[in-house]
This record gives C-alpha cells, sequence and structure tokens, in this order.
C-alpha cells in the first residue's frame, strides 16, 4: 500500500490546476479518495472529527450486503437444480448463482458510475459515493432472468431522473434503488411481477421447457393459495423464489446487526418498520374476508421484500426522516401500508417498494412538524416559567 501511495503522490499534480490532465482530477479524487482516506480536514469551526468518512459508510452497508449477495447466488444454483433434478454440491449451485447475478452487477456499476462520473466531471465536484451503494442494491432487488439492458437502462434513470437532477448524493428525496425498480416494475411489468418472474428464462436451453415456472410465496398467496405457502424455515433461511437478494430473512438479519453495530442504520427506522407491519397484519387477521387475510401477520414480514426494505431500503439516511420521533413514524408508516398495500391491491402482491417511495416522499414533511411539535412544547414551558 505505501508503494501505491507514493505512485498516486508521484501522479497527483498532473491532475491538480495547472496539471496535464486537470480536466480528470474529479476522477482521480474518486479513485484516491476510495482506495485512502482523504487528507483534507476542516480548518475552523468546532467538528467531531474520526476515521470514518461518507466513502467508509458507504463500504460498511456493502459489506452488510454479502451475506444477502452470496445467499442469493446459492439460491439460484439451488433452484435450478431442483427444477432440473440434478444433484449439485453447494460449489456448483453457488458457481452458476455467481454467473448469472455478475454480469447485473457489472452492468449496474458500470452504467451508474458511467453517469455519477460524467456528471461530476462536467460540474467540477467531487465523484458522489452514494452508488457504491446503489450499485449493489440495484441487482438484489431485481429478478435473476432480467435482461442486462433493462438494468442498464433502470440504472441510469435511477442515476440521471432519481438523483443527479436534484444536485446528487444527499440532495435526492427518492431511493435510487428503489427508484430503478420502480421504473422496471412501470414499464416492463411482465418482468417484474407474475407467477413466472423467478424460474421463467433462466432455464432456457438447459433441459427444461419454457412453460416450467415457479410462483413466489407472495404470488401463491395473493392468489389465495395460502395453503400453498413454503414452511417457516424456508421462508426465514430463503430456500424460496424471489428475487436475488430478498429472500433469506437471516442473511438480512446478519445484515441489520452489522449496520446497527457500526451505527449506520437507524434502530429507529428497522424497528418501527417491523412493528408496522406487524400491526397492520393483525387488523388484516381481525376482519378476514379472503385466504390472503388470514395469513398470520408475522408471516408477512417473511415473505416477500419486506425485511430487506426495513434494513437496506427504508433506511437511507438520504431520503428518510432525520429526527429521532420522524424515523419512528417514518418507519412505522412504511411497514403499515406496505402490508396493506401487499394484501387490499390485488395487482401488486408486494407493497414494500410504493410505501418507502410514498414515504420518502412525506419525509421532510414528517420532520417538519416533528420539530414544530418541540417548538410549541418549548415555547410552552418557557411561558410556565415566566
Amino acid at each position: 500500500m505505501k508503494s501505491l501511495r507514493r505512485y498516486l503522490d508521484k501522479i497527483k499534480p498532473h491532475f491538480e490546476k495547472g496539471g496535464k490532465f486537470e480536466k480528470l482530477h474529479s476522477t482521480f479524487d474518486a479513485f484516491e479518495t476510495f482506495m485512502f482516506t482523504p487528507d483534507a480536514v476542516t480548518s475552523k469551526g468546532s467538528h467531531i472529527r474520526d476515521s470514518v468518512d461518507m466513502k467508509r459508510t458507504m463500504a460498511i452497508v456493502v459489506f452488510a450486503l454479502v451475506p444477502s449477495v452470496l445467499f442469493g447466488m446459492w439460491n439460484i444454483g439451488f433452484h435450478h437444480f431442483k427444477a432440473t433434478g440434478q444433484e449439485g454440491t453447494l460449489l456448483e449451485m453457488f458457481w452458476l448463482g455467481f454467473l448469472r447475478i455478475l454480469p447485473i452487477i457489472v452492468v449496474s456499476y458500470g452504467v451508474g458510475l458511467g453517469i455519477e462520473f460524467a456528471f461530476a466531471q462536467y460540474r467540477g465536484h467531487e465523484v458522489n459515493e452514494g452508488f457504491l451503494v446503489s450499485g449493489m442494491l440495484i441487482p438484489l432487488v431485481l429478478p435473476v432472468d432480467v435482461p442486462l439492458w433493462m438494468v442498464a437502462l433502470a440504472t441510469a434513470f435511477a442515476v440521471i431522473i432519481g438523483k443527479e437532477v436534484f444536485g446528487g448524493t444527499g440532495m435526492n428525496i427518492l431511493n435510487p434503488a428503489l427508484t430503478a425498480r420502480a421504473f422496471l416494475f412501470f414499464a416492463y411489468p411482465s418482468y417484474m411481477s407474475g407467477n413466472e418472474v423467478w424460474t421463467h428464462g433462466m432455464i432456457k436451453g438447459e433441459g427444461i421447457a419454457d412453460t416450467f415456472s415457479g410462483a413466489t410465496p407472495l404470488a401463491e398467496a395473493a392468489a389465495g393459495n395460502v395453503d400453498n405457502l413454503p414452511e417457516v424455515s424456508e421462508m426465514f433461511f430463503g430456500t424460496i423464489l424471489g428475487s436475488i437478494g430478498e429472500t433469506s430473512t437471516l442473511a438480512i438479519l446478519i445484515g441489520a446487526v452489522i449496520l446497527l453495530f457500526t451505527g449506520v442504520g437507524s434502530a429507529r427506522i428497522m424497528i418501527s418498520t417491523f412493528i408496522g407491519g406487524l400491526v397492520m397484519g393483525l387488523l388484516l387477521n381481525a376482519f378476514a374476508v379472503n385466504p390472503f387475510m388470514e395469513v398470520p401477520a408475522w408471516q408477512h414480514l417473511l415473505l416477500g421484500g419486506f425485511a430487506f426494505g426495513a434494513v437496506f431500503m427504508a433506511t437511507d439516511p438520504v431520503s428518510a426522516s432525520q429526527t429521532p420521533k420522524g424515523k419512528i413514524i417514518y418507519g412505522f408508516l412504511i411497514g403499515f401500508l406496505a402490508i396493506l398495500i401487499r394484501v387490499v391491491n390485488p395487482a401488486y402482491p408486494e407493497g414494500v417498494m410504493l410505501a418507502i417511495l410514498l414515504m420518502n416522499v412525506f419525509a421532510p414533511l414528517i420532520d417538519h412538524y416533528v420539530i414544530e411539535n418541540n417548538i410549541k412544547k418549548r415555547l410552552k414551558r418557557a411561558k410556565v416559567k415566566a
């Protein structure tokens, strides 16, 4: 690392003002600060300093996503061999999933970072760090058989329309990864909804007829086939059909522990989201008029992308509420609305995406009223003392 540091110091003057590559300063700075902690510090005013900058924070989130990524790779291979009736080793299952997921991740990062670098160069700004996380989140919320050109199109839409038009990282009001998923859901619904989003196309040309299909648990429940739901252990460990990184609640909870232990994730948002989902589930159980409403409330927390959304999407520090009380309200409403949309709306059995995007829009309003309410309380206390 010392030799790399010396080499970067040697070529750095070429990328600074007056150097022959000064127009590429943003690109050089992005690579340098990714590998080494920046040496720039504040010169005046009171600040709290530590070794964790924005890039390190984003790296922790990516690290927390690793269990979901690895399990998603294995799960793809597992269902492939299960569908074909073949026997496969752990390594064979993982390798098959790795080959399926890697191109999606490469396209997501390639397109997203390319746009980020282009905007940074045009504006003369530093490259924003936020896409380190978004670039991994986008593949994990997509079905494995999504065409790569769709991944590229959705990523470009998320970065340009969902973030850069607002000023870049820290200014966006919507979660970029969910913006990409929402774009694909409404533009190409046949690839993002229905019973065959997982297996249809994944195993074409590999010994199985194209008509082979496998319904996700949510699709089964929405169709009223609640008796066909997997065992609780299967839903918890994740050996079910679904989007790449959303099936294993265990892997997601491991990521949650990492985020909470490092202080990167918000416990208020995570816990209140699960509580909100549980409350709505209990209300639906009490007034059950169809089989889907009879699904035990706690099982909703294991189905679909609920846990993934609560841990990795709702806790986005930019688009979420910022006040302590606001985070609790924000998270509770996400969980509450997610289960409501999931069960009541027959056209869309997965409501987490819409619930989070809706609350992203209302997050500033929640914080506004929380602050206003606090101001009123303090004024009342001041009047009493006077």
